[in-house]
């Protein structure tokens, strides 16, 4: 899936193919389409335009609206936002950090209460890996905490531990999901998100342990989220 293309120092280059459009080129910029739709006036044909390797949509809030069920009998997201290029879908593992007073982490997952209307919201592992299969997007993300920062070494112990145990859940899932006959895309792929938040040992931990689940990817999860610039270079360097 990955093919390394060039190293220069500590720089590389790279592609990984998609079920849709082919080969990304890495690195890469992802436009950002949270709902399926690029902000500012850009639609799909402007993707085109532009030469959109990727885009991103977000899992939590196309399950909001207009709902993972309707763009699954729209035959997914491609379909739905006219894209035939690859897409990463977030898992909503982001919406536990940025709508921290509007959620409730348990093992079994998050009780968020809508941003929109206040109704009652569950996600966890096996929910996000079912949304994120009824948009059929080619990179689905790992259910995962983003930790606020600054955090105690302990919570952010305890909270990898778990995201650890989420990932084993997705995986178990995705899996699943992939060998049924009526799935959107069979060929979606899984990334695993590393966390830890700024603790060099978690962090080498948690990748060392996700590693050991063989994702088709893995993401550097929970950084440029307040914490200084040097330190999340400093992150970076000892997970890479």
């Amino acid at each position: 899936m990955f093919k390394l293309l060039k190293t220069e120092g500590r720089a590389r280059r790279g592609q990984f193919s998609c079920a849709h459009g082919g080969m990304v080129q890495t690195p890469v910029f992802m436009n950002v389409g949270t709902q399926a739709a690029i902000k500012g006036g850009v639609d799909a044909f402007d993707l085109r335009e532009v030469r959109c390797q990727i885009e991103l949509s977000n899992t939590y809030h196309l399950h909001l609206r207009p709902g993972d069920e309707l763009v699954r009998q729209m035959g997914g997201l491609h379909k739905f936002m006219n894209w035939d290029g690859p897409i990463l879908t977030d898992s909503g593992g982001f919406q536990v950090f940025s709508l921290a007073p509007l959620r409730r982490i348990k093992e079994e997952g998050v009780y968020f209460s809508s941003h929109i209307d206040g109704r009652k919201i569950f996600m966890g592992p096996e929910e996000s890996m079912r949304i994120q299969s009824n948009l059929g997007s080619d990179v689905a993300m790992a259910f995962d905490e983003c930790v606020e920062n600054p955090a105690t070494y302990e919570y952010a112990k305890a909270s990898c531990e778990r995201t650890l145990r989420w990932l084993e859940r997705c995986k178990r899932e995705h899996d699943r999901l992939n060998a049924l006959p009526d799935t959107v895309n069979p060929e979606q792929l899984l990334f695993g998100i590393n966390q830890g938040a700024t603790f060099a040992d978690l962090r080498v931990w948690h990748m060392d342990e996700i590693a050991k689940l063989d994702c088709d990817g893995y993401a550097i999860g929970g950084l440029a989220v307040g914490e200084p610039t040097q330190v999340m270079y400093d992150i970076i360097d000892a997970v890479e």
